[in-house]
């Protein structure tokens, strides 16, 4: 996809498929093509699309459904044909089954005053499926408590997307080209979880 070098260029936007290319947004769990507006997985096909991962029989299977290439990417299709990426379908968060795109928690998190930088993650809950934690940076020179955090959040947010906990830090593990590292967040909060299940 790309914006036309003559036309409309809309803020946000991915832009439009190529013309050889056919774009379209599914459900979540594939099955539904979605109206314009709505948000679902961006899926593809084209004469170009691959043919498959090498010696991966089953991502390929994954990935690869009648033709069409599920890109992981979580968005929505505007009513003049163009895309918008939302999130990635591997980092989505489940809540009690109510789907939580990370990102529009991050994005509440750099909205306060007081964060320099923060990151959402789902983490393992055995009567939610999941449940959401924050991490957070202050800037320097601020405090603050989880109270004010939790509240904050609260006014924001209906019930189910509100973080059930927060963590101050000084700092966040970080790529290489300086990205947060939510994965490596996570996965620290497993490893901690089933440390405790193992010693009670």
């Amino acid at each position: 996809m790309a914006n036309p070098y003559k036309g409309l260029q809309k803020l946000g936007s991915i832009g439009l498929p190529f013309p050889d290319v056919d774009c379209k947004i599914v459900s979540l769990d594939g099955t539904t093509d979605m109206p314009p507006g709505e948000t679902g997985e961006i899926v593809l096909r084209s004469p170009t699309t691959m043919l498959g991962y090498f010696n991966r029989p089953d991502d390929t299977t994954e990935t690869l459904k009648d033709g069409w290439l599920f890109t992981g990417d979580i968005g929505h299709m505007d009513e003049d044909g163009y895309f918008y990426i939302t999130d990635r379908k591997k980092e989505l968060i489940i809540v009690g089954g109510f789907n939580v795109f990370p990102r529009e928690i991050d994005e509440l998190i750099y909205q306060h005053p007081k964060v320099k930088e923060g990151i959402c993650v789902g983490i393992p809950d055995e009567r939610k499926g999941e449940r959401i934690k924050v991490f957070i940076v202050l800037k320097e020179g601020e405090t603050a408590t989880v109270d004010e955090f939790k509240t904050y959040f609260r006014e924001r947010l209906v019930a189910y997307k509100v973080p059930s906990e927060v963590e101050f830090r000084s700092e966040l593990p970080k790529s290489m080209i300086g990205k947060i590292l939510r994965r490596q967040l996570r996965e620290e909060e497993v490893s901690k979880q089933s440390s405790v299940d193992s010693h009670q």
